[in-house]
């Protein structure tokens, strides 16, 4: 069952997708936030490009559990995403995922310029592969 991974953002939606077994998240690219409609519909091509089965979106939560505005675009973002596709959507928490990818990238010798191109990406594979290994156990 292959999963499809959303890093929410208001600029750019960063991607990741599990391989077909479901262990793997493997990052993709980033998409656009706006305009709204384009956004929609590239996620709609990568579900069915992907056969995605099921969508994770990252549910952004303070660091004591509460939601706060970020999570309520969150939420408006979603509703309009499940009128786009059919499979189901799911949130999962994403605190630090951002600060992980930027961790990551910064010890694997990525400059600075090209961190911010890649970051969305790769902490929606973080997101997702913390969803992934939770279902494993």
């Amino acid at each position: 069952m292959r999963v499809l991974a959303i890093d929410h953002g208001t600029v750019r939606m960063g991607i990741a997708v599990s391989d077909e077994l479901g262990m793997i998240a493997l990052p993709l690219d980033y998409i656009p936030a706006e305009p709204p409609a384009d956004c929609l519909k590239r996620l709609q091509q990568l579900v069915a490009e992907k056969s995605v089965a099921r969508i994770i979106v990252g549910m952004p939560r303070n660091m004591n559990g509460t939601y706060g505005p970020a999570a309520e675009k969150v939420r408006a973002f979603i509703a309009k995403l499940e009128k786009a596709v059919t499979v189901p959507i799911r949130t999962w928490d994403e605190r630090l995922t951002s600060s992980q990818a930027n961790r990551v990238m910064i010890e694997s010798g990525v400059r600075r310029e090209r961190r911010k191109e890649h970051v969305d990406s790769m902490a929606a594979a973080i997101l997702l592969q913390s969803f992934l290994d939770s279902q494993s156990t």
